[in-house]
């Protein structure tokens, strides 16, 4: 039993550990006050430093679910759950008092190193609306390349969008390809963590302004911010 506590505890604090804001304040940036730590460090530290912030956040779920399964040997629901610790470790992290990330990344991430198969099946809502997203942006001919990839322009709509419907329909494509009721389990609730999180990041602040209204509920819980 305690084998199983130690794993959780240790995939929430390697979940936990803030490189991407680190990475900014070696560089005077503090990506606590930017809504999406990696675009923020991608435009305004450097694209080097960017692409070293997502890599990490990905590969924090990977090594989590590695560990627990090829080397503490751990059945795939408690693989999976472990994960699913590493996720609320980015979301909520002890070393940043419990404001961090919304989990897309990582999510993708862990769920793609427990359930290949089924990861893949559920990437096409994300597929769709990175697509659409980016197309129209890489094809015009106003910008240089350099200009492109500062992934300018108003926030995306349609990728966060994506990413709930790959959430959602990720323990259906579980289901469907024959894993196990535990690992079915942690993507739902993966799927609710993700939700909680884009209701209440920053809700306070929003609460407080006087344009607040009902609507920006919708607006969190499907485009992941409180105004399109």
């Amino acid at each position: 039993m305690w084998d199983k506590v130690a794993l959780i505890i240790g995939a929430y604090l390697l979940g936990s550990f803030p490189l991407l804001y680190l990475l900014g304040r070696l560089h005077g940036v503090d990506l606590r006050k930017f809504d999406d730590m990696h675009i923020a460090l991608w435009r305004n530290v450097g694209r080097v430093e960017g692409f070293i912030g997502v890599t990490f956040d990905f590969a924090k779920a990977v090594i989590v679910v590695l560990l627990a399964r090829n080397v503490g040997g751990f059945d795939p629901g408690w693989v999976a759950f472990a994960g699913v610790a590493a996720v609320a470790g980015q979301m909520w992290p002890v070393f940043l008092k419990f404001d961090g990330e919304r989990g897309n990344s990582i999510g993708l991430a862990m769920s793609g190193a427990v359930a290949t198969s089924a990861m893949l099946i559920a990437l096409v809502p994300v597929v769709l609306g990175a697509a659409v997203r980016t197309i129209p942006r890489f094809l015009q001919r106003s910008q240089n390349l350099n200009e492109k990839l500062k992934f300018g322009g108003p926030p995306s709509l349609s990728l966060p969008l994506g990413m709930v419907g790959f959430f959602a329909v990720l323990p259906l494509t579980a289901w469907a390809v024959g894993q196990p009721w535990d690992v079915i389990y942690s993507f739902i609730v993966l799927f609710v963590m993700i939700i909680l999180r884009r209701l209440t990041a920053k809700l306070s602040e929003d609460i407080r302004k006087p344009t607040w209204k009902n609507r920006m509920l919708l607006n969190r819980l499907f485009f992941d911010r409180s105004e399109i």
